[in-house]
């Protein structure tokens, strides 16, 4: 298993498993299938752009890509102390072998790599118990709950809350 950053040379394989993902698991993202299929190729390879406190990963076996998690980072002064997790997805038949963990890595070293930084926030959709004890046990504490906070075939689906907040000297 390989984990890397994605590049924009990496966009129509991370395009076609992000669809795969909101088709798969359309209660995990607030994306749809609808809103992310017409993105053009270009807009994927920007998203995928290097920069030095946001990232994409993928996780890789045999040269296919398995599973992707996000790093981004709030953009307004006063929350740019605030990274999140986003779009975490791995296909169902690599599941329960330590992928997940290892791009959540992945994630979690580059945004400890950003001095400016302070915690890392996602949400996961309340029904998800594996995902949840997964970041419990990289360290994320729960912090709220959000009922109906998605909608999706007009079934409403609570979302969990988590932070993970960084020491203060690193």
């Amino acid at each position: 298993m390989q984990i890397r950053r994605l590049t924009p040379a990496d966009a129509s394989i991370f395009q076609s498993l992000r669809l795969e993902s909101l088709r798969t698991e359309p209660a995990a993202f607030g994306a749809s299938v609808e809103e992310e299929c017409s993105l053009p190729l270009s807009t994927i390879e920007a998203r995928l752009l290097e920069k030095n406190d946001r990232a994409s990963f993928g996780a890789f076996k045999d040269g296919v890509l398995l599973g992707h998690v996000g790093l981004g980072r709030e953009n307004l002064k006063k929350l740019s102390h605030k990274g999140f997790v986003w779009g975490m997805y791995v296909v169902p038949t690599a599941r329960r072998q330590g992928i997940a963990r290892e791009l959540l890595r992945a994630a979690l070293s580059l945004a400890r790599s950003v001095d400016e930084i302070k915690q890392l926030n996602l949400c996961v959709n309340a029904d998800n118990l594996a995902a949840i004890a997964l970041y419990e046990l990289l360290g994320f504490k729960t912090y709220g709950r959000e009922p109906g906070a998605m909608l999706v075939n007009g079934e409403l689906f609570d979302e969990v809350h988590m932070s993970l907040r960084f020491p203060v000297e690193r």
